[in-house]
């Protein structure tokens, strides 16, 4: 699992966490809320400044912002 738990951290230190991990096929579980989830299995394609995006399975492509990883609403693993 990316690891930036308890630790105070900005899209600097989410950025440099994620770069490892472009090109490597990733599990990712979104927080709907109220108990709901959607995992995706994707690969890391690109990091932008505060964004980075993810290509599925079936080709599609999703952007997640580092805030979301920040506030928890997403896990890589």
């Amino acid at each position: 699992m990316l690891d930036i738990q308890g630790r105070p951290c900005n899209n600097s230190m989410v950025k440099n966490v994620l770069l490892p991990y472009i090109g490597k096929d990733v599990k990712i579980k979104y927080d709907l809320g109220r108990n709901k989830y959607e995992v995706y299995e994707a690969k890391i394609t690109k990091i932008y400044n505060s964004v980075f995006l993810v290509k599925l399975k079936d080709n599609t492509v999703k952007s997640f912002s580092f805030a979301d990883i920040i506030t928890k609403n997403i896990k890589i693993y």
